[in-house]
Order: C-alpha cells, then structure tokens, then sequence
C-alpha cells in the first residue's frame, strides 16, 4: 500500500499562493481556496497546500504579510529570488506609470510589487538565528534555494539583507512621495 504524502502547511494565503507559483511547473490557474474547518485549502495543477484559519490571523494581527516565524515552506534562498522578481516586477510597473500617471490600479500595482519585494526580503531574515550574521548552510534545501546561496553568498548576510530591505522600502517610499 502507497502512504500518501502530507499536504504541505503554509502560514498564510499568500505564502501559499508563491509556493504554488514556485512549484508548479505548468502553470495552471489556481483555483479559489476552499474552506475546510480548520483552514483553506488552496489547488494549483494537482498540488495542494493548506493555510490554517489562526495563522493567517496570527499574520495579520503581526502586520506579516508571508507569516510569523521562518517559513517551513519556502527555504531562504526561494525568499531571494521570490523578492528579485517582485522588485523587477515594482520597477518595470514604475517605468510604465511614469508613462501613464494616474493609472490607479498601476499605482496600487507599483505599491504591492515593492511591498512585496521588502516583505519577501524580511522573510530571508527569519532564518538567521539571534547573534549570527548570515543564514546558516543547512536552511538552504532546494535547487532553486542552493543556487542562489551559491551565486551570491554575500546576499544572506544580516547586514546586506537589512540594506536590501532599506532599498525597496525607499523605492516604494519615493514612488509614494513623487505619485501618491
């Protein structure tokens, strides 16, 4: 007899919905969650992940978009590359508003992608433990997550991580102030 495979846990809807992302390889649309009794769940071409009610409430009340705590999920390294592409995303999205200022769906696009990028940003940070000073070896356990750590190790520093951080949320600081 096959044992099934447990159904991953995220911390909330939207740390979910980026594992799926991540995860699926044919791009399937997701379907809406469905309500179960202790939290949704939510399907993207045939992989399944479940948010509990409390933690998504846990992660409101703590204003953290992604979750409280280290992600078991998504390694450090997915966190990178995650954020790299919804800075990418912010950027080219403030590129086309400059062309067409006053478009207010871009502009709450413009605003999400870099909120996006920083919070994907402090999610690396959850993973470097109290007195150390870059993500340890062993948080990194997928493909995706090793070759970042590999490409560019300086980028798991505390220090580089927080400058980072700093970058987006002046970004989305000027854009508000030019814009908002």
């Amino acid at each position: 007899m096959e044992q099934a495979v447990p159904i991953p846990y995220a911390r909330t809807l939207a740390e979910a919905r980026l594992y799926l992302a991540l995860t699926v390889e044919e791009a399937g649309r997701e379907e809406p969650p469905v309500e179960g009794i202790e939290g949704w769940t939510l399907r993207s071409g045939g992989v399944e992940v479940l948010v509990p009610y409390a933690s998504e409430a846990e992660a409101r009340d703590e204003g953290e978009p992604f979750g409280v705590g280290p992600s078991a999920l998504l390694d450090p390294g997915q966190w990178r590359l995650a954020s790299a592409a919804y800075a990418r995303r912010a950027l080219a999205d403030d590129l086309e508003y400059a062309e067409e200022p006053g478009d207010e769906r871009l502009f709450l696009r413009v605003v999400s992608g870099w909120e996006a990028a920083r919070d994907a940003l402090a999610e690396v940070l959850k993973f470097i433990p109290p007195g150390e000073r870059e993500v340890p070896a062993e948080a990194f356990r997928t493909e995706a997550g090793l070759a970042a750590r590999e490409a560019e190790p300086e980028s798991f520093l505390r220090d580089r991580l927080a400058e980072d951080i700093a970058f987006y949320q002046q970004n989305l600081d000027d854009f508000r102030s030019l814009n908002g």
